[in-house]
């Protein structure tokens, strides 16, 4: 075990190395005749603590280093680390210290990804310690304790060579119990970059600083003239509040000369914060109340993107691989990445008031291939922002090329460098996370510089959506950069415009090489379908408002966060938020309905039916088409025809009836179908079906009627030629009269139609029959006269009566007519 312990770097003299052997043999004498005796017990218990010493790779102590400044040291500064020793064991750790080792110059950039990877392992090679005046010791180490140190050593005491990146590690040794002699029971292994004068030919390096966040708004808004918007939760007032992830982003950016690269939607979510605004909570909203936060967050980020260069995104960031791989095929998918670029000028400008550039469209993680790149660029991109492990070098360079590549058709590839890209994803919750990758991201930097003498144009597009930690850490490297001594800034646009390499790959990859590990997280077909079918029906809705802008724009919104990035690893929330924007969209359009009917009933050959139309909305709509149409047009016909259509409109909160005229050609029942359209012919709504009972007057029925009137008619005339007759036979029996009775001749004698004193005088009604005196049923008249005068001779002439007696007044109504 010395010998491990020598071979792994300890200091151990030779004279101490003897003493500890020496030592050995005294104490171990006494113990070798009862060896046997020992308990397996004991033996079992050593056997497992030497396997699991050997299994183990990092050693019984944790070493953490917080703190290493500063991280890029020049000629005279002192170098001070600072961080703990944790005794992870079971044993105490005796006459323990921390060292400082540095190693050998690192030349290439693989190397140190090889040592970051194995930063703890003891197994692998270990750096020679430096002075053992600059260590920190500890008498005792308890198990699960953690002892800090801080430990400063003047740059010129570490030896550093020629400009480079050097290993830095920091070690500590003692011993224990079981194994009592000096050996190195932890270590952390770290980098220096060592370049004290200007370098010859800097790095231009360019910097993304990402502002993007997930989708928080919602397509609902208010029913009042301003649209309060509505919010899905109160995630974003976190965000930019003091300490939240956005609010970190800002206040770091501010001090870095980066790129601001911004989701115009996050932009928007925020500025609809400044006013009135509703969050959801459960099945209702409650008023917002981070009014001052969002208008400070955003006055702090226009003072930070003053003057500096900015780049937008498309609206609400969409999706790039997932539409290039599943919504190409789907209708209108295109259109709305259009859209998306489109809306971006009207978005962030009249609130950053700086003029963003568009011609950046950013794949997720910088992975391209053939189809997103065509994608990518059918919005009006003609620079896709790539990455070094996506398009790889394949002619061998020993060098990492400027970003800029000429891939084809005017487009430009700027191919981010992946490990500087990479460097501060994962956990950076500690500080020693944190402090490594820093570390690491600075080796990275310093190494690609030293691979040639030629300049070269280097971009860094970090992870899209950094947390606080994450973001700190990419603060405090770039700090460094930028200060330093081998890097220079660059903006993206002056990136995409240098003169690409010649040497470097222009070859797009495939879409087979495209990751799996992203494709499994891609937005699904069935995704881009449903936002197609919402889409239609918005189309369909908007034709028939009077103001569609106030549908539209919250809804072309909310459908271009359908796509957007965020949703990657989140299906239910994505399928959550699609199914709510058509839920709401479809309870909008479904405000503007026909009214049900029930059975109508229908009498004689034509009649009218009433369709009436109810209009929910706060605006007017209109011009729509009302239809009605017979699925039996043999039996009812709707205006002489199958259907009828009439234009409607209809005010605001009111409701329109339209009527119909019909015509029934036979009795029964007939199935009515009323179903609004668009002035283009799109059907509108649910149709509403209804039954009509028509109870049609045939002919026969006519013929019956018309017997029966006629009938009445004959029966009229029959009783005015009887009282006609009547009345000429009691004129015959007056002459006679007048003839017998000489001394009642006078001057009246001419007057034919005289009637006795007292008698009452005839008189015609209105149909020119004789009017009946009042006394006439008093008085019999024809035959019935006879008894009143026995005296007179029966006349020849006289008919005999083929009736009976009957008055000669007009029957009165309802009076029954004997015949």
């Amino acid at each position: 075990m010395a010998e491990a312990a020598d071979f792994q770097g300890t200091s151990a003299s030779p004279a101490r190395r003897w003493l500890r052997r020496t030592t050995a043999l005294i104490a171990g004498a006494p113990l070798l005749a009862g060896l046997v005796q020992l308990p397996a017990a004991g033996t079992a218990q050593a056997q497992n603590a030497a396997a699991a010493l050997a299994d183990s790779d990092s050693g019984p102590v944790a070493v953490a280093v917080d703190s290493l400044t500063p991280s890029a040291p020049t000629d005279g500064d002192t170098v001070t680390v600072s961080g703990t020793v944790t005794n992870r064991g079971e044993q105490t750790v005796t006459d323990a210290h921390v060292g400082l080792r540095v190693g050998p110059e690192i030349d290439t950039r693989s190397s140190v990804d090889a040592i970051a990877k194995d930063s703890d392992d003891l197994r692998s090679s270990i750096p020679p310690e430096i002075d053992n005046k600059y260590t920190e010791k500890f008498s005792k180490l308890t198990p699960g304790v953690a002892e800090h140190f801080n430990i400063s050593v003047p740059v010129d005491d570490l030896n550093l060579g020629d400009d480079g990146v050097y290993q830095f590690a920091v070690s500590l040794s003692g011993e224990t119990s079981a194994q009592p002699w000096q050996q190195i029971l932890g270590i952390q292994r770290t980098f220096l970059p060592w370049q004290p004068d200007g370098a010859d030919t800097k790095t231009k390096t360019t910097a993304l600083w990402p502002l993007v966040s997930t989708t928080h708004m919602a397509a609902e808004t208010g029913p009042n003239e301003e649209q309060t918007p509505v919010f899905l939760n109160d995630d974003l007032a976190k965000e930019i509040s003091p300490g939240g992830r956005l609010n970190q982003m800002v206040t770091l950016g501010k001090d870095l000369d980066v790129t601001w690269v911004v989701d115009p939607d996050l932009l928007a979510s925020v500025d609809a914060m400044t006013g009135s605004y509703r969050v959801r909570d459960g099945d209702k909203t409650v008023a917002g109340t981070h009014q001052t936060i969002a208008k400070q967050w955003l006055a702090d980020l226009q003072d930070a993107v003053a003057d500096e260069e900015v780049v937008a995104l498309p609206f609400a960031d969409p999706d790039l691989a997932s539409l290039a791989h599943n919504g190409t095929d789907v209708a209108g998918s295109l259109s709305q990445l259009k859209e998306a670029t489109d809306v971006v000028d009207n978005t962030v400008e009249p609130i950053l008031h700086v003029k963003p550039n568009t011609d950046f469209a950013w794949p997720v993680d910088g992975a391209v291939d053939r189809s997103i790149v065509k994608v990518a660029t059918s919005a009006g991109a003609d620079k896709v922002i790539a990455r070094s492990d996506s398009l790889q070098e394949r002619n061998g360079l020993p060098y990492t090329p400027s970003a800029a590549r000429p891939i084809g058709g005017g487009t430009t590839a700027v191919v981010a460098d992946a490990r500087l890209s990479t460097a501060f994803e994962g956990d950076l919750t500690s500080a020693s996370a944190t402090t490594l990758a820093v570390q690491r991201f600075l080796a990275q930097s310093l190494g690609l510089g030293q691979q040639t003498d030629k300049q070269r144009s280097v971009v860094i597009a970090p992870q899209r959506t950094p947390t606080g930690s994450q973001a700190r850490a990419m603060a405090e490297a770039l700090r460094t950069l930028q200060s330093g001594t081998w890097s220079q800034s660059q903006k993206l646009v002056a990136a995409s415009e240098a003169k690409p390499d010649p040497d470097a790959s222009t070859t797009v990859p495939g879409t087979s090489s495209y990751p799996s590990a992203l494709r499994k997280k891609e937005l699904p077909r069935a995704a881009f379908v449903e936002s197609a079918r919402t889409q239609d029906a918005l189309d369909s809705f908007k034709v028939v408002l009077s103001d569609p802008s106030r549908v539209v724009t919250p809804f072309g919104r909310a459908l271009n966060r359908e796509m957007s990035v965020s949703w990657r690893g989140r299906p239910a929330e994505a399928e959550s938020f699609r199914a709510g924007v058509k839920k709401y969209l479809d309870g909008l359009s479904g405000r503007v309905r026909l009214i049900d009917k029930s059975e109508t009933k229908l009498s004689g050959r034509s009649a009218t039916i009433p369709v009436t139309v109810q209009n929910n909305l706060v605006q007017d709509v209109g011009p729509l088409v009302l239809r009605l149409t017979s699925t039996n047009p043999t039996r009812l016909e709707i205006g002489g025809a199958r259907y009828k259509e009439q234009p409607i409109s209809v005010s605001g909160g009111h409701s329109q009836s339209v009527k119909f005229t019909t015509s029934a050609n036979a009795n029964g029942r007939a199935t009515v179908i009323a179903q609004l359209y668009t002035t283009d012919g799109r059907p509108y709504g649910k149709p509403v079906t209804f039954d009509v009972k028509v109870t049609e007057i045939t002919a026969t029925v006519m013929l019956v009627i018309g017997g029966g009137v006629l009938l009445l008619v004959l029966a009229g005339f029959r009783m005015y030629t009887q009282r006609k007759r009547a009345a000429a036979r009691a004129a015959e029996k007056t002459d006679e009269t007048d003839e017998t009775d000489e001394s009642d001749e006078s001057d009246e004698s001419d007057e034919s139609d005289a009637t006795e004193p007292g008698e009452p005088e005839a008189t015609e009604n209105s149909d020119g029959a004789p009017e009946k005196p009042e006394d006439a049923e008093a008085r019999p008249t024809q035959e019935s006269e006879a008894p009143a005068r026995a005296a007179d001779p029966e006349q020849p002439s006289d008919p005999t009566p083929d009736t009976a007696a009957e008055s000669a007044d007009p029957s009165g109504t309802g009076e029954r007519v004997d015949r």
